[in-house]
């Protein structure tokens, strides 16, 4: 890792702040003051490039933590400290430049935190940001320039202690508060009223950005060098992956299971020597000579054991790598995986058929496999997941006698059979017609022509929330000698009908029959008739 540098882009923009600010003691015009914000703009672009390249540089540290985690542990602990002080200072600069904005501006802080620089309407207003930077006092000894100073101070002060002293002076730490610092006139002047007093609101924000510039340059050095510290004679690596790999941890019986082991950092040009042993936790380095040594290509190291019996496995061993300065370290690893026959079910949950033009809902599982690693298949019909119910629904078309689900797994990133179900297909079976609750027997006038209608009422061990529609049906009265026939064209009783029936005397019969009604795959179907005794 090489040490932080300030880029042409980073020194150009500091060159532009200082003619700015000269500019700006002389008041010119609108155009300068426009300026700061291309400057504070550019300057917040290259606090989240160093962000960023932190970001990276931390990874790298993590990764050689990981390696060797007792000599790097002292190096590692202090920086994260580094990056947690770090960001609690650049937290507050940042708070800091929303609250002025939001005093000056006259908004909400939330509406401070996402207006663009551009729109800020008092750019040029530097009484309300000079009282909030220094309060009332000349020196700034009661305003937030002060606090700031002393938290940069402590910052600065912290950030040293974590430097190894014959390293300072390669260490470019920056944000020193020590003067002397001289206004125009040559007159000296504090540290806060050097940056503070008198500046307008944009300006305000670019010292702000850039201070939070140098943190970030600090914690770049400061993280630099305790990396360096870690010393030359660390195993050295190229690649880092996980400790251990297994393609799953769920076998079936007369598979493979598989895995990859390595040592969360290693060098692909060197092959460790690999010692396991199975059925055990803990592989002791004093038991080496009874475990397996491993033959395996530079880098990664690759296991795989049959499943020649059900149950839960264990399995355990070391990785022994030699750094550069050969110095051996030991690293120790250990896992476990399960055997077991195929084993699934298939169930439909409402019947033990499919019935045609009504949705099936069928449950689906297998021992020990996420149900994502589950792909059913159905020989007539369609089958599909329902993320709702977490069932599969099954629908089957005319002409289907019967249906077989079909269940294969995805096991090592390959799809194997596990196996398949039969069912029958069945038309939907015919509803019983009613009115007034009734199909036969003796009922009140007053009731029929309360109900109104007729109803398709299905049987009761028929478990799918479907009734049939009826299309229409024949009324049919006899009087005398004479038989009358009235037509309805849908489920209810026509004007007509209710005359009809309020004219019925007691121990008349009445007929509806002719009952058409309307499958759920559109098939005409005739009902019984309804036989029916006034009383």
């Amino acid at each position: 890792m090489a040490g932080y540098k300030e880029t042409p882009r980073q020194k150009m923009i500091a060159m532009m702040y200082l003619v700015l600010t000269a500019l700006l003691a002389l008041n010119v015009s609108k155009d300068v003051i426009n300026a700061f914000v291309i400057v504070s703009n550019s300057i917040k672009k290259s606090n989240e490039n160093l962000a960023k390249k932190l970001q990276d540089t931390y990874s790298g540290f993590e990764r050689n933590y990981l390696l060797n985690q007792v000599k790097v542990k002292p190096f590692w602990d202090k920086a994260k400290e580094a990056k947690l002080i770090s960001a609690e200072l650049v937290k507050y600069l940042e708070n800091i430049k929303y609250e002025v904005i939001s005093e000056t501006e006259n908004i909400p802080l939330d509406s401070a935190k996402v207006i663009a620089l551009i729109e800020i309407e008092n750019k040029e207003n530097n009484t309300i940001p000079t009282n909030y930077f220094l309060g009332v006092s000349g020196d700034g000894s009661d305003g937030v320039a002060r606090v700031l100073k002393e938290k940069i101070n402590n910052y600065r002060e912290i950030l040293i202690e974590f430097v190894d002293p014959k390293d300072l002076d390669d260490v470019n730490l920056g944000l020193t508060t020590i003067g002397p610092y001289y206004d125009a006139d040559g007159k000296e002047l504090d540290w806060e009223t050097y940056y503070f007093y008198n500046t307008i609101l944009v300006a305000d924000i670019a010292i702000l950005n850039k201070f939070i510039l140098d943190v970030y340059n600090a914690e770049y050095e400061v993280v630099t060098s305790l990396y360096k510290s870690i010393g030359k004679g660390d195993f050295k690596f190229d690649k880092i992956e996980a400790k251990v790999l297994p393609k799953s941890n769920f076998v079936f019986l007369g598979d493979y299971y598989e895995v990859e082991i390595i040592v969360a950092a290693y060098d692909t040009c060197q092959s460790p020597e690999v010692y396991f042993m199975e059925g055990i936790s803990y592989l002791p380095v004093t038991d080496y000579t009874q475990a397996q040594l491993l033959d395996n290509k530079p880098g990664k190291i690759k296991m795989k054991f049959p499943a020649m019996s059900e149950g839960l496995k264990r399995y355990a061993g070391f990785v022994r790598a030699r750094s550069s300065d050969g110095t051996v370290n030991d690293y120790h690893f250990n896992s476990e995986y399960f055997v077991t026959k195929p084993s699934f079910t298939i169930s439909a949950k409402k019947m033990n058929v499919f019935y045609i033009g009504v949705p099936n809902p069928v449950s689906i599982s297998n021992f020990g496999i996420p149900s994502e690693y589950l792909r059913p298949a159905i020989s007539c019909g369609t089958i599909g997941y329902d993320y709702y119910s977490k069932d599969y629904i099954v629908n089957v078309p005319h002409g289907c006698n019967e249906a077989i689900i079909t269940i294969s797994a995805n096991i090592n990133g390959e799809y194997k059979q596990l196996g398949s179900k039969r069912f029958r297909v069945k038309r939907i079976p015919v509803p019983v017609a009613t009115i007034a609750g009734k199909n036969s027997g003796v009922v009140k006038r007053e009731l029929l022509i309360v109900a109104g209608a007729l109803s398709p009422q299905m049987p009761e061990d028929f478990d799918f929330d479907h009734s049939f529609v009826i299309s229409s049906f024949t009324m049919t009265i006899q009087r005398g000698f004479k038989v009358y026939n009235y037509d309805s064209k849908n489920s209810y009783l026509t004007n007509e009908m209710i005359e009809q029936i309020k004219r019925t005397n007691r121990g008349q019969n009445i007929v509806f029959e002719n009952i058409i009604v309307l499958d759920p795959s559109g098939f005409r179907r005739t009902l019984s008739a309804i036989v029916l005794t006034i009383n």
